[in-house]
């Protein structure tokens, strides 16, 4: 088993590696070889996850080396069959959508190496390792977002991107010194076990977890998209679109991955979770918002990406480590999905002009009442309400009633609930002949939604973290003062319920025609703030030219033009 260990992240590399040296002008040979060697190593990560399954021991390859060594554990199993899995579908995609553009065996070569690099990064074991491939990452992706040299938004987005991720390389260069200089190990299984051990290690007169752990979380937010290092995620959607699903495959979410491979360290790092929560939370708020108002369907997706990597971190940031693990891997399937599908639904639209059907020809034409009727609105209140809490809670009370005494846990069925309830919000608001079809409808695949992903996410965290002990590790350290706790989830719950009783009212009592002029200016102006994207990259772009500028002057003053 370890030879074949080996061979899954090699065998990528051997496929970039034939394809530049003999295939690159012959497209049929460059795509066969990539696509053969991509579903060999997919094969053989299903077929060492499921060794661990049966055998259940993790262990380290060593190459003899003080670094490049791989860590054959559950997290780097799972996210190795996740990883190659994503990448072969986008291989197979790849062969027919990108037969027209130049350079595709070059493409081929670099879909090969990215998911090399990724392989590597999530199953190293020492830090050295973790920083090349965490590094080459960013350096791949650059070539893979500019392929089309024809394109200067292609290039210029492409940049960006890369500017970005070396800007958040810096947080986990300086975590990975510390670490080295307090432990003297680069070692990750070594440093963990010293951690455990010793947790009240200072530097510079801090605790030595606290440090590293807010370098981590920043590191982790530069990767994954977080508020105000979310600029580059929305504008990498000029580059080719297999490349966007690509992305979801350990690239934008590589923050999760790292919270997770550190999760001994966070264990004794309760600031840092603090921070990521709060920063979580913005960008899931922030992505959402701004998803809405798009009029591109791949900026849009980029936008839902960037809300949904904020709700992975914030999980990270409640010490639902493996909760995050297993929305990382649901997202990423479901958003490579839709990228690869969009191209479809634009040619759709252009098929069909969506505008929505005149009541009167619905009436007369195809014999359907113009006015449909709707639930009592007390009974799609009650519904709404009570219907979400009850199967949330029951759910999760008789798979571990234990976890009703963890603060994450019980904000994170908190906004369970919350989404719950606006989905059937939603389908009240959707005027049917028969409402309360639709809405037991609703109800029922809402029950086996949820019940099916109690189960199988609690099985999956106790498949990722055995150790009880680590559990509530994770979540002792995410949580705060109880008072503290009692307002936030009050606040989170009076902004939610005001937001369903103004949307409801505005529907119901056509609201917006009695704003006045006041609230109309109020209303415009907060669309103008999101559709300019909350005037981030234009501060970019403005600061971007006085450092421009500074440099000139530089330059002048110091005679070097």
């Amino acid at each position: 088993m370890d030879a074949l260990a080996v061979s899954v992240p090699f065998l990528p590399v051997l496929s970039a590696l034939l394809i530049l040296a003999f295939f690159r002008r012959s497209q049929p040979l460059a795509a066969r070889t990539s696509v053969t060697f991509m579903g060999l190593a997919f094969l053989g990560a299903a077929v060492l996850l499921i060794h661990y399954l049966v055998s259940g021991q993790a262990h380290v390859l060593d190459f003899g080396g003080s670094w490049g060594t791989i860590w054959l554990d559950p997290l780097s199993l799972v996210l190795w069959t996740f990883i190659s899995g994503i990448s072969l579908i986008v291989h197979i995609y790849s062969v027919r959508y990108m037969v027209e553009e130049p350079g595709y065996g070059r493409f081929f070569a670099l879909l090969d190496l990215m998911t090399a690099v990724i392989l590597f990064m999530v199953a190293a074991a020492d830090l050295i390792t973790l920083i090349v491939a965490w590094f080459l990452v960013g350096v791949i992706l650059y070539f893979l977002l500019g392929h089309d040299h024809r394109r200067p938004a292609a290039g210029r987005y492409a940049f960006w991107t890369q500017i970005t991720y070396r800007f958040g390389d810096l947080p986990l260069w300086f975590a990975a010194l510390i670490l080295i200089r307090s432990y003297h190990s680069i070692s990750l299984p070594v440093i963990f076990a010293q951690i455990q051990s010793h947790p009240g290690l200072q530097i510079w007169g801090l605790p030595v977890t606290e440090v590293t752990g807010v370098l981590l979380a920043f590191a982790a937010f530069s990767r994954s998209a977080q508020f105000l290092l979310h600029t580059w995620l929305p504008y990498t959607m000029d580059g080719p679109t297999p490349v966007s699903a690509l992305m979801h495959a350990g690239i934008v979410n590589a923050g999760g991955f790292l919270f997770n491979r550190f999760a001994p360290l966070f264990e004794h790092a309760g600031m840092a979770l603090h921070i990521a929560f709060a920063v979580g939370l913005v960008t899931a708020v922030t992505g959402s918002a701004l998803m809405l108002i798009q009029n591109d369907i791949k900026r849009s997706l980029g936008y839902s990406t960037m809300g949904q990597m904020g709700f992975m971190v914030m999980e990270c940031g409640l010490g639902a480590f493996p909760l995050a693990v297993f929305h990382l891997i649901a997202h990423g399937f479901f958003k490579a999905s839709l990228f690869l599908g969009s191209g479809n639904v634009i040619g759709d639209a252009r098929r069909h002009d969506g505008v929505p059907p005149d009541p009167i020809y619905t009436s007369v034409v195809e014999r359907r009442p113009a006015k449909p009727s709707r639930l009592p609105w007390l009974v799609a209140a009650s519904l709404t309400v009570l219907v979400p809490m009850v199967v949330i809670g029951l759910s999760h009370f008789f798979v571990a009633e234990r976890l009703f005494y963890e603060q994450g846990v019980v904000v994170l069925l908190f906004f369970g609930w919350v989404t719950g309830a606006q989905a059937l919000f939603a389908a009240h608001k959707m005027s049917q002949q028969d409402p309360w079809r639709l809405m037991m409808g609703i109800l029922v695949s809402f029950v086996v939604v949820v019940i099916g992903y109690t189960l199988i996410s609690h099985y999956f965290a106790h498949f990722l973290y055995p150790s009880l002990k680590e559990s509530q590790g994770l979540f002792q350290a995410a949580s705060i003062h109880m008072l503290s706790f009692d307002a936030l989830v009050f606040l989170l719950a009076a902004i939610f319920v005001g937001g369903w009783a103004l949307t409801f009212f505005a529907d119901s009592f056509e609201l917006g025609n009695h704003l006045g002029r006041r609230g109309r200016a109020l209303y415009l102006m907060f669309y103008a703030l999101l559709s300019r994207e909350l005037y981030v990259a234009d501060v970019y772009a403005y600061l971007s030219q006085v450092l421009l500028r500074w440099s000139r002057w530089l330059n002048v003053w110091l005679g070097w033009c």
